[in-house]
């Protein structure tokens, strides 16, 4: 399975724990052996500025971020292109699903799922998208900027039981009627990190069923890193996505 990637990653930008040194370390030599890294590429301004506003954009210029938000929304975009015709990870930082429009907090700059669906919707290459968020934290800005766009729709799972988390995941793939189906791939729920809830093995089942759903529609899937902060355990729950999407 292919995963975006740039060494550019490595570089611990902010003091945040999403930016924390060995963080991305831990969850390449985990999966490096199992899959083919594609190089990331930056995101054209015009692609950011679908999103979000020019005063937003210039905010982060302004903390000397701009380059490193920009290579994961273009990440984002490469990682949602390859998913058009087989499974893709997009292994990039920072995250964005606490993005929206004209804002931003969580270590989060640039929405980088919303950046990548409306480059492709833009380019004829899908007419609708499902957004899965699996992070322990809700996905304000998905939700804020994506939904406001009806070929979108935003589901976050929120939910205190491991039975009924999977459970949840179950039924809005069930559900799900789209060309591409994006996960907001936050790994915190993990009983080992910040949730204490999910097992590694639930997220291959939760990859399996996206790409189930996927394969059902006739169309693809992708996923983007989001949370998901005990470099311990990071890297094998990246994995266990990534193998869950990768085989059907």
């Amino acid at each position: 399975m292919k995963v975006v990637f740039h060494e550019d990653f490595y570089t611990v930008y902010t003091g945040d724990p999403a930016a924390a040194a060995g963080r991305m370390e831990a969850i390449v030599n985990t999966i490096e052996p199992h899959v083919e890294f594609v190089l990331a590429e930056p995101a054209l301004r015009q692609h950011i500025a679908a999103i979000h506003s020019e005063m937003h954009i210039q905010q982060v210029e302004n903390q000397g971020l701009f380059e490193i938000a920009a290579l994961a929304a273009g990440g984002a975009i490469q990682a949602a292109r390859i998913g058009l015709t087989e499974p893709c990870f997009g292994l990039i930082r920072p995250p964005g699903h606490h993005a929206s429009a004209t804002s931003a907090w969580g270590f989060c700059y640039f929405n980088n799922m919303a950046v990548a669906l409306e480059a492709l919707r833009r380019d004829q290459k899908i007419e609708s998208a499902c957004v899965l968020d699996i992070d322990l934290h809700f996905g304000d800005g998905n939700v804020n900027i994506l939904r406001r766009r009806n070929w979108v729709s935003v589901s976050n799972v929120e939910v205190n039981n491991r039975d009924q988390y999977l459970q949840e995941v179950k039924e809005t793939m069930k559900n799900c009627r789209a060309d591409l189906i994006g996960i907001s791939a936050g790994f915190d729920y993990h009983i080992d990190d910040w949730g204490r809830l999910l097992h590694t093995e639930d997220y291959e089942e939760i990859g399996h069923q996206v790409r189930s759903a996927a394969d059902r529609n006739g169309g693809g899937s992708f996923a983007i890193l989001e949370g998901g902060y005990n470099h311990e355990v990071l890297g094998g729950n990246v994995l266990a996505l990534i193998q869950g999407m990768a085989g059907g």
